[in-house]
């Protein structure tokens, strides 16, 4: 048995929380560290209880079914009995835990590179919240076993999952389009595609692989771009879905195969949902409150459990939350053609793919038809991998400490400061109206940017020349 200061484990380890849940290196991630993880959150949120069962879950990734194991053996040390839903989509688990009534753990690193992996937590009523991250943090653990076989699968989660979406939209929906998948190693690629199916459309799975592929909503590469495109062509295409890998978030392409950005993604969403209140980060699009459909728009730190803690402030009306990776929580009071929908506070992915495949159905136009008459606000976003924190820290006090050091990066390309937000990170607003933001990841070494100006083209360069002048210091 072996003795484990979570706080201790964290700083020696170097797997730590981020924006959601634990992350590290696979090399770190040892199974010690994570049936540590695992009985600090059943310690530190008094889980443990005769015939308590906690819902477990995992990725495609080469490293989870072994993470895995070692959670099975710290859930069995505490006393409780493990429900095994096998690889699903994150929010196919959340669903499950939040019917059921059960703590739920998901072995996922979500987008990041396959040399990382992470474990999200959530409580019977949903994700985690920073408080719960504190009692896990501080806990002390007796660890006895770091692996153990894991269990038969429970297939209960993945169809309570496809029936959610089957159920709330019309069976014929989707008659005559043709929706390319682009399947790689996503966790909701078989759902999806099912779905989809279910809905009418005539489904092409495209490029699915054994290999991980780290695909990342808001920094679409450029080999991802032009996939896009040429599969739109070839398959003559009326939409084109992806998601990241764990399936939380979404990835949408129109009918010419171009990428959506997933704060328009989000806005659409919620559009169609009857949201009266959208609560959402302070780097997505300022077309959310320039296009007048939505009584209140709060805007929060970059991360779900601050999205969740807005969401929980809002009592009256409908509720929506996402994120600029286009990620989509539903609250309370949304319905899709008079239906109810439950609520889902968790990122999830096939909801806003689907709301904007519906909204365009039934509107009977393209899907890039649903951006006419939209704010003309562009938004674009990348990041520099293997960037030290620190680093990025020290370039935010370097900015922040002197109102014109910002000149030192962009010299007067960008005019005059005209507000300087320091919610997440450091976000510039200029007098021309565009923004540029610098945020340093919470989930890994990189320093992300965000840019929004009247066209996409301005809005791409800002990104570009800003990470490539960063770089080069």
């Amino acid at each position: 048995m072996t003795t484990i200061n979570i706080q201790k484990m964290m700083a020696d380890s170097g797997v730590a929380f981020g924006t959601s849940g634990a992350r590290g290196l696979v090399s770190q991630m040892t199974g010690e560290v994570c049936a540590a993880y695992t009985l600090a959150f059943i310690q530190g949120l008094n889980l443990a209880r005769p015939g308590q069962k906690i819902a477990l879950g995992m990725d495609l990734r080469p490293s989870s079914p072994e993470i895995a194991q070692a959670c099975v053996a710290g859930i069995r040390q505490a006393g409780c009995d493990v429900d095994f839903c096998g690889v699903l989509p994150t929010p196919a688990l959340a669903l499950y835990a939040l019917v059921n009534g059960l703590p739920a753990i998901m072995v996922s690193g979500s987008h990041i590179p396959f040399d990382r992996n992470g474990i999200k937590f959530y409580r019977a009523d949903g994700e985690i919240s920073k408080a719960d991250e504190a009692a896990m943090t501080s806990a002390t653990v007796d660890v006895q076993t770091v692996s153990a076989e894991l269990p038969a699968i429970n297939p209960a989660a993945l169809t309570q999952f496809r029936q959610r979406y089957t159920n709330l939209f019309g069976h014929d929906l989707l008659n005559s389009w043709r929706v390319g998948v682009y399947e790689h190693s996503s966790a909701a690629r078989d759902v999806l595609k099912e779905v989809l199916a279910e809905l009418g459309a005539e489904v092409i799975g495209l490029e699915r692989t054994d290999t991980f592929v780290p695909i990342d909503t808001e920094a679409v590469g450029e080999a991802d771009r032009q996939r896009g495109r040429n599969w739109a062509s070839e398959y003559k295409l009326d939409a084109l879905i992806s998601t990241d890998g764990d399936g939380d978030r979404p990835l949408i392409g129109d009918e010419t195969g171009e990428w959506l950005r997933g704060d328009i993604v989000g806005l659409l969403c919620a559009k169609f949902l009857g949201a009266d209140t959208v609560v959402t980060p302070v780097s997505c699009n300022t077309a959310i409150e320039a296009s007048g459909w939505f009584k209140q728009v709060i805007r929060t730190r970059i991360g779900s459990p601050y999205v969740i803690a807005g969401m929980e402030d809002v009592h009256s009306g409908g509720v929506a939350g996402f994120e600029a990776n286009g990620g989509f929580l539903a609250g309370n009071g949304l319905s899709v053609n008079g239906k109810a929908l439950a609520p889902l506070p968790t990122r999830d992915s096939l909801l806003p793919a689907l709301a904007l495949l519906a909204m365009a159905s039934t509107q009977g136009v393209k899907l890039s038809g649903l951006l006419q008459g939209l704010p003309q606000r562009y938004t674009a976003s990348d990041r520099i991998q293997a960037f030290p924190v620190a680093n990025s820290w020290a370039l935010l006090e370097r900015l922040q400490a002197d109102e014109t050091a910002y000149r030192g990066l962009w010299g007067d390309t960008l005019g005059e400061l005209v507000n300087s937000d320091t919610t997440d990170g450091l976000r510039l607003t200029f007098a021309n109206g565009e923004i540029v933001h610098l945020r340093p990841s919470g989930n890994a070494p990189e320093l992300r940017c965000y840019a929004e100006a009247e066209d996409m083209a301005r809005a791409e360069l800002l990104v570009s020349s800003t990470l490539k002048r960063i770089a080069g210091r």
